[in-house]
């Protein structure tokens, strides 16, 4: 099955949502994408599409962070999540191609890392370590092995330990 990865359009709001509750067998991270996407974290260009001769398939949305320092200092990244594939064609390589895809990208726009709260098998293949690394943590109550970040740019999160802040959005659904 050949896939194609291009940013959502607006007549794909609607597959974006199903395929995120299908996936999630709930609909708190579709709901998580829609507060989203009418926010000033949202970026147009990654919140990217995997479609099938049949249609959207997947997707995955990138949106702005920040790690909060000390001293009040802030430093920008980006937050991975969600990320789904319909049930159906799950374990197939299109998650793996929204997440190589969406790192290009957001390594071509200039972002110079990414946080991810994630599955510990799976996003260490795409270069993900543990915060922690970092100095960087999360207010939620997470195992560290869940709770990732990866430089797009080499020594994006050096010197850049701290609290990591998600948009409202994230505390709504």
């Amino acid at each position: 099955m050949k896939i194609i990865i291009q940013p959502e359009t607006p007549e794909d709001r609607s597959a974006i949502y199903s395929i995120n509750a299908a996936a999630f067998g709930q609909e708190n991270e579709s709901r998580l994408i829609d507060l989203l996407r009418d926010s000033e974290h949202f970026i147009p260009e990654l919140s990217l599409v995997a479609r099938a001769d049949n249609g959207p398939v997947g997707h995955i949305l990138f949106t702005r962070l920040i790690i909060a320092g000390t001293e009040g200092v802030k430093y920008p990244a980006l937050a991975l999540a969600p990320m789904a594939v319909l049930p159906s064609l799950q374990q197939s390589g299109i998650g793996s191609q929204l997440v190589r895809e969406g790192l290009k990208r957001a390594t071509e726009l200039g972002y110079g890392s990414v946080i991810v709260l994630g599955h510990p098998q799976y996003y260490p293949k795409f270069g993900f370590a543990p915060a922690s690394r970092w100095g960087i943590r999360t207010a939620y109550e997470v195992p560290d092995e869940v709770f990732m970040a990866i430089e797009l740019e080499p020594g994006a999160l050096e010197g850049r330990a701290g609290v990591v802040v998600y948009p409202d959005a994230f505390g709504a659904v």
